[in-house]
């Protein structure tokens, strides 16, 4: 089975600057990939180029195709996409909104079949929004916003999630459901690649993390192997290290 996503020497040249150099990468059904690394070390860039949304060398494939070869819908049946900081203005209902998941598969809002309700009301239960429904989106919460747009991802029913910091301006409390809903999408057979800067978020979630710097990737593996001080000082600049303490795992940097 080809893998789900799949980046052979992906490079990526923004503005004369090289965002992306030589990345190779696969994601694989049942895994949870976390991106790591500090500003500008090209974790947008590469999640972009993967799904064929940016001009690239090398080959970037989602399953059986090119990436830059497939239609939206095509793309879509493959991968949800949930940028940073989607836009949360329309006076549209969360359950609206959600049911805009559903689009690749000939549905919208207001015309949802049965299997496109089932997976709208799933993932309004999976990101705890069935009691705030039918509440309009420029009325709820930040939090609350970005859940409605993962429950959105969620609907989609692709294989692969793909989510560019879908934790940033999270408490923690919320930031763990999410770590919650990620576990349970791969429980169902699926594969999530997601970035962020909470790197004991990732260390605790992700089966594999991928730590970039400068458009290139400097460590990967399995998070308590990878994540080591040195790999951890040639990213952010400082020396820090990963300790597990019981259940929890915290990154301490110096």
């Amino acid at each position: 089975m080809s893998a789900l996503l799949h980046l052979n020497s992906v490079g990526v040249t923004l503005r004369d600057t090289r965002a992306l150099d030589a990345v190779s990468l696969s994601i694989n059904a049942g895994e949870i990939v976390a991106l790591l690394g500090p500003n500008g070390a090209g974790k947008t860039t590469l999640m972009r180029a993967g799904l064929g949304l940016l001009p690239h060398d090398g080959e970037a494939r989602l399953g059986d195709a090119l990436s830059h070869t497939l239609s939206a819908r095509d793309r879509a049946l493959r991968a949800a996409y949930l940028p940073q900081r989607p836009q949360s203005i329309w006076p549209v209902s969360v359950e609206s909104l959600v049911a805009l998941g559903r689009f690749a598969h000939g549905a919208a809002p207001d015309r949802l079949g049965a299997r496109d309700q089932i997976a709208v009301d799933a993932a309004l239960e999976a990101c705890a929004l069935t009691a705030l429904r039918q509440r309009r989106m420029d009325e709820i919460s930040g939090g609350e916003k970005a859940r409605a747009h993962l429950a959105r991802a969620l609907a989609q029913h692709a294989p692969l999630l793909i989510l560019d910091e879908p934790t940033a301006g999270l408490d923690p409390a919320q930031a763990l459901g999410v770590a919650e809903i990620l576990r349970a999408r791969v429980e169902q057979g699926g594969a999530v690649l997601f970035s962020t800067h909470d790197i004991a978020l990732a260390a605790s979630v992700a089966h594999r993390v991928v730590l970039l710097r400068a458009g290139r990737i400097i460590a990967e593996g399995e998070p308590m192997a990878a994540l080591t001080p040195n790999a951890l000082e040639a990213a952010y600049g400082r020396k820090g290290r990963i300790e597990r303490i019981g259940d929890a795992v915290v990154a301490v940097f110096e």
